[in-house]
């Protein structure tokens, strides 16, 4: 049966657009009847991103049809965009021209060929430890010693977080699962959906019950009660699409919780390192969302658990 035709990933796409429908509607309504001071700068912020997620929820499904050529470019190019984020924060030097190049133009691209490929031995492998030693031999070769450790160390983390845990969610499609190839995109369609539900609706609830920090000096707009609310939420739908998923209902409750939980691990340390850079956002490229990297850094997170527990318990 064909992508397009195929009835699991006709629900999925059917649900991502009655949510954001929903979503929509409420913007829409709130729009309307909040007036003015913080509350509408609230919602405005609220339908400035859920018009982003329209967009970005477009892009997404036409990849995933496109097979695991399509989703493999896809997040290459997002792992792109995320390392020039991250890089140009940094405290990269003249001297690190070279290296950099080699990382976007050469570790980059290589890591997702050996994904599309399904080279599971070495794609695991080729940026914690063969481009950690590329890395600070070819720093180290430039013969500028200032910062050295920083500036190898933001480098390599940079080509961790946005390039190899990045990865690991269209390597999703490279696993044997019972349902072929389409069940593999189900399951992708899960953790994406299921992980960044999970922030928007921590977001919405925080705003709307939020009261105590979780780690206010980190990020003060993270509340215990955004937290709950958004991964207790968050889980139920992930239960609730079990039926696209190799897990049975309360396997799905399991891995739904373990991702969001994964999730917002990622939000909370990438929020750490933007406070060290001294920075509000990543970037600009999403009206309302800042920069990719601050769209997926739950992701980021959230991809190699959920890729190695599949692997291990059910391909």
């Amino acid at each position: 049966m064909a992508a397009g035709t195929d009835l699991t990933l006709l629900g999925l796409f059917g649900t991502i657009v009655a949510l954001l429908t929903v979503a929509s509607v409420i913007g829409g309504v709130l729009h309307w009847r909040v007036a003015g001071g913080e509350g509408r700068v609230t919602v405005d912020n609220l339908n400035a991103r859920i018009r982003a997620w329209w967009v970005m929820a477009a892009i997404f499904m036409i990849s995933t049809l496109t097979g695991r050529a399509g989703a493999v470019l896809l997040f290459a190019v997002v792992s792109l965009l995320a390392l020039r984020e991250l890089v140009s924060q940094g405290p990269a030097t003249a001297s690190d021209h070279r290296t950099l190049l080699w990382a976007v133009f050469a570790a980059t691209p290589l890591q997702y060929f050996l994904i599309w490929r399904g080279w599971y031995g070495l794609f695991t492998i080729l940026i914690p430890v063969y481009c950690t030693l590329f890395v600070a031999i070819r720093t180290a070769l430039s013969g500028d010693t200032r910062h050295f450790l920083e500036r190898t160390a933001t480098t390599q983390w940079a080509l961790m977080t946005c390039v190899y845990f990045v990865g690991y969610v269209p390597a999703l499609l490279t696993l044997r699962l019972p349902g072929g190839s389409h069940a593999n995109a189900a399951l992708l369609f899960f953790l994406v959906v299921v992980v960044q539900l999970s922030d928007v609706l921590q977001y919405v609830w925080g705003k709307t019950l939020g009261r105590r920090p979780i780690a206010p000096r980190v990020s003060p707009n993270k509340t215990w009660e955004g937290f709950a609310g958004g991964i207790l939420s968050a889980t139920a739908v992930g239960t609730a699409l079990w039926w696209a998923t190799p897990f049975g209902p309360l396997q799905a409750a399991a891995m739904a919780l373990l991702i969001t939980l994964m999730g917002f691990a990622g939000g909370l340390v990438m929020a750490a390192v933007k406070r060290d850079l001294g920075v509000k956002d990543y970037g600009t490229l999403i009206s309302g969302h800042g920069g990719v990297l601050d769209r997926i850094d739950s992701l980021c997170f959230a991809a190699p658990v959920f890729f190695h527990v599949t692997r291990y318990f059910f391909a």
